[in-house]
Parts: structure tokens; C-alpha cells; sequence
């Protein structure tokens, strides 16, 4: 029997009027001349590319910084909006003076309050490494502008690794990675701190569950929430996924590599030394409430009492997570894995106590699978950018004499746009959950390409009457694996 061929990537100047609008500016949409992208030039390293030039743009950004922001007074890094953790941290966190995270306590006229790192284990070993390849003495440039070179490199590493990810998770979307790669938002955030590694870890765990391999899926979510918290988030999508699909085996699976990997990383740090192991949980939840949140906004103009804002901001997510579970449970077709992943994580970001401006971060690839339209993507980014630029206008405003920047009330207003724009995202989500014919990953008729398992598997569990799952088009069909029953497959037999 003739075996169809391979489909072509998907053009987004074909599918999306904004990127074609856009494509104006070099040369034009794609045309029935166009050659397809092949050979070296293939679109997985196009993105590439394109992420390690905007990053290197990013980089640039902060060149007012490096020269002399971040070592002569607080209001040069925010007049210019350069700020980044990672020069400060190198002396202020000890690795200056060969500290070793968690074990060693911070001198107090270094740490600012902090008795130890502050930081998942980890980041802090990535931190640590960085350390190792900085030389510690009188150089021109100095330490800490060495310290954030050498993250800076590091973290490119995890931007790329982010981009192919997402270019490779939806077959034949690969383009899409072009989003994650022209994001303003990254290259304006990415080095302010250490948050791309957990983001390159939770990248590396969405494409093994599309490629059908749930325990290395486990593993890379343990070890990103080894480095930052909110991947474990993804596992109440997956659970609920699995639990509509009865793909019990396959999340047992992968909840066993996370607890798996995380306690690797973490005990034996934890039994070693468990004060300076628990800083960053005992820092968290001792945290007022701080930047970017809408608590703040409740604590500037009102007289409630926040002392209890764990609980409040606790009790929201619960909520958020079931609402979610529940729209999972009842949408008309088991959403895909990248739309609940987004709202899941998109819920803690809107209710938490605070808002770093590099927590963006944690959505743009997840946004990405889950809704790759330019224009929805592009309102929300120009929305957090906005936010990027306003926190530290803010802060200049707080931290000059002249009261030179943003004032409160300005703020507040950003962080409402902030809010408003993340929420806007959240709504075209769940209307895509809600009207499958509206999500462009479905359109050509595909299930969820980064489901993995849960790629056109019938319903077993819904709280709505179940339909069959509908046949995967011919040119989605993996020709390379041998055929499966319909009982081993998950799928349902389609009616006479």
C-alpha cells in the first residue's frame, strides 16, 4: 500500500494574518514558489538562531548596566532598566568569598538579611558553577561583571534549549518556535536572574511526554522544581489528562520520576544541611507582600489586614487548580496538555503575593503551545514589556531624591495592565478548550501533538456523555512504528 508523504511544517504566514502581515517587512508571506526550509537550513536551527541573536540583543540591553549601573548607586540600573540579581547575588550571597551554598552561613554585611542561600539546590549549583569559572581578584572587568557574563552564556544555553523545545514538541509546527525565539519579554528578562533553567528543564519534560515517555517526563519535572517551584504545577494537568484518558500507568510513571528526581537533588543537601536547605522555603513564606501582585495594589489603597496572605493566596489557587480540573473533566474534547499546563501555571502567577518581572518567563513557552497566535501572543507581550519598564521607573521613583520615575499610582496601573494582559491569554485558552474549532493546533484535525499517550485516546472518565476520539488524519500517522491494536492504543473503532 502507497504510504502518504510526510506532512510539510506548517507555514504561519499561511495560518496567522498578523505573522503575514508582519512577513511584509521581509519580503512577504510564503508563495506556492517558496522552497521549503531543508538541509542545514532547517527550521529547528533557523529558531535557533533567531533566539541566540535576540538574546545577544537582550545582553546588549543591559550594556549601561555593566559599564557602571550595578556598582555606583541604585538609580542608574532602574533609570535605565538594566537591573539584574545576578552581579548583586555574586557578592552578596557569598560566592565572592568561596562560600559553599546551604553549608556556609552569610557574613551579615553581605546578606542583607539572608542567613543562607535563598535559592532551590538546584539553581544554587548552577549559581555555584558560574562561580567556578569566574576569576575572583582585581581584573578589568570585575567579578561581578564576570560572574554575570558567565551566566549570561549559561543561560543563553537554556533560552535555546526553551526554543527548539517548543519547535519540536508539535511536529510539524515548528515555526512556532519563532515566537519563544522574537519574544521581547525574554530577551528583556532573561538575564535578571536564574529562571530560564527551570524553564529549559520544564521544555525538556513537555517534549518527553510527546514523545510518549513518561518517566523521563517525571524526571525533568523533578528537576526543574529542584530549581524553581512552580513546575511540580504541571502534574495536576497531567493527572487530570490521564485520569479522562484512564492513563493511570502512565502517570504513575511520571509522578514517580519527579518525587524520584527530587529527592536526589534535594536530600542529600537536606540531610547535610538542613537550615541552609530550607531558607528558600522559610523565605517564601515569610515574604510580605511585595512588587507586581495585586495584594500590593490592595495593600497601597486600602487598610486590610494581609497578615494571613499565604493563606488567601493559597485558598485562590485551590480554587484556580479545580476550576481548571473541572474544565478538563467537562470540556466538549479532553484539552490538550499545553492549554491546562498555561492555566495552571498562569493561576499561581496572578495570585501570588508577588511578581518579579522575570517570572514571565515561566508562561512564554508554555503560552506558546497553548495558543500559538501572533496577535493574542504579541497584545500580552507588549502588555508584560510594558510592566518590565515600570517596575523600574518605580523604583527609581522610590529610590531617588527627586522622586525622578513612575509614581504610585502610575504602578498600580501597571500592574493591572500586567494582569489584564495575562488574563486576556487565560480567556483565549479556555474559549479554545471550550470551542475546539477555534484552537489552531486542531484545525487540520489533530488531537494533541504534544499529548504523547494522550494523542487521540478515547475518553474513559468525563462529566459529560463521552464520543469517540476522532481518527488522527492519514498524514499523522507514524509509519516508522508498528501498528496497534485498538485496545493497546486507546482508541475507539469509528462507527459504521
Amino acid at each position: 500500500m502507497a504510504q502518504p508523504l510526510p506532512r510539510a511544517a506548517a507555514r504561519p504566514t499561511d495560518q496567522d494574518d498578523t505573522a503575514a502581515a508582519a512577513s511584509e517587512l521581509i519580503g512577504g508571506p510564503a508563495g506556492r514558489r517558496a522552497v521549503s526550509a531543508g538541509g542545514w537550513w532547517n527550521p529547528v536551527r533557523v529558531v535557533a538562531l533567531v533566539m541566540i541573536g535576540m538574546f545577544a540583543l537582550g545582553m546588549a540591553q543591559k550594556a549601561p548596566c555593566y559599564e557602571s549601573g550595578w556598582f555606583h548607586g541604585p538609580a542608574d540600573q532602574y533609570t535605565h532598566a538594566c537591573y539584574s540579581d545576578i552581579p548583586h547575588l555574586y557578592r552578596g550571597r557569598g560566592f565572592a568569598d568561596g562560600l559553599v551554598p546551604y553549608f556556609d552561613r552569610i557574613p551579615a554585611e553581605l546578606s542583607g538579611g539572608m542567613e543562607y542561600l535563598e535559592y532551590p539546590v538546584l539553581t544554587g549549583l548552577f549559581m555555584e558553577v558560574a562561580a567556578w569559572f569566574t576569576p575572583n581578584g582585581s581584573t578589568d572587568p570585575s567579578p561581578g561583571q564576570i560572574y554575570w557574563l558567565v551566566n549570561a552564556g549559561l543561560l543563553m544555553i537554556c533560552a535555546v534549549i526553551i526554543a527548539v523545545c517548543v519547535a519540536r514538541i508539535h511536529r510539524d509546527r515548528p515555526w512556532d518556535g519563532l515566537l519563544i525565539a522574537l519574544a521581547p519579554a525574554l530577551a528583556l528578562t532573561a538575564t535578571i536572574n536564574w529562571d530560564l533553567l527551570a524553564g529549559a528543564l520544564t521544555c525538556c519534560a513537555l517534549l518527553m511526554w510527546s514523545r510518549g515517555r513518561p518517566f523521563a517526563t517525571g524526571v525533568l519535572l523533578g528537576l526543574a522544581t529542584a530549581a524553581k517551584f512552580y513546575p511540580v504545577l504541571l502534574l495536576g494537568p497531567l493527572l487530570v489528562l490521564c485520569w479522562r484518558a484512564g492513563r493511570w500507568r502512565e502517570f504513575r510513571a511520571a509522578a514517580v520520576g519527579a518525587i524520584g528526581a527530587w529527592l536526589a537533588v534535594n536530600l542529600p543537601v537536606l540531610i547535610a544541611a538542613r537550615e541552609g536547605w530550607a531558607q528558600f522555603y522559610t523565605f517564601s513564606e515569610e515574604r510580605p507582600v511585595d512588587f507586581g501582585s495585586f495584594w500590593l495594589i490592595i495593600a497601597q489603597r486600602t487598610d486590610a489586614d494581609l497578615g494571613a496572605v499565604n493563606t488567601y493566596a493559597a485558598v485562590l489557587v485551590a480554587l484556580g487548580c479545580a476550576a481548571i480540573g473541572l474544565l478538563a473533566l467537562a470540556a466538549p474534547r479532553r484539552p490538550r496538555l499545553a492549554q491546562l499546563a498555561f492555566l495552571v501555571v498562569a493561576v499561581f502567577v496572578l495570585t501570588n503575593k508577588v511578581y518579579s518581572p522575570q517570572y514571565v518567563l515561566w508562561l512564554i513557552p508554555l503560552a506558546v503551545l497553548a495558543r500559538p497566535r501572533w496577535r493574542d501572543f504579541l497584545i500580552w507581550q507588549g502588555c508584560e514589556v510594558l510592566y518590565f519598564l515600570s517596575i523600574w521607573m518605580y523604583l527609581a521613583f522610590l529610590n531617588t531624591d527627586d522622586r525622578h520615575g513612575l509614581s504610585v499610582g502610575g504602578y498600580q496601573l501597571a500592574i493591572l495592565i500586567h494582569l489584564l494582559g495575562t488574563a486576556y491569554l487565560c480567556a483565549m485558552v479556555v474559549r479554545d478548550v471550550l470551542r475546539p474549532e477555534h484552537d489552531v493546533i486542531r484545525r487540520d484535525g489533530s488531537d494533541d501533538p504534544g499529548g504523547g499517550v494522550l494523542d487521540g485516546a478515547a475518553d474513559i472518565f468525563t462529566l459529560r456523555r463521552p464520543r469517540p476520539a476522532p481518527a488522527a488524519p492519514a498524514a499523522f500517522v507514524d509509519w516508522g512504528t508498528s501498528p496497534r491494536l485498538p485496545a493497546d492504543t486507546g482508541r475507539t473503532e469509528p462507527e459504521a
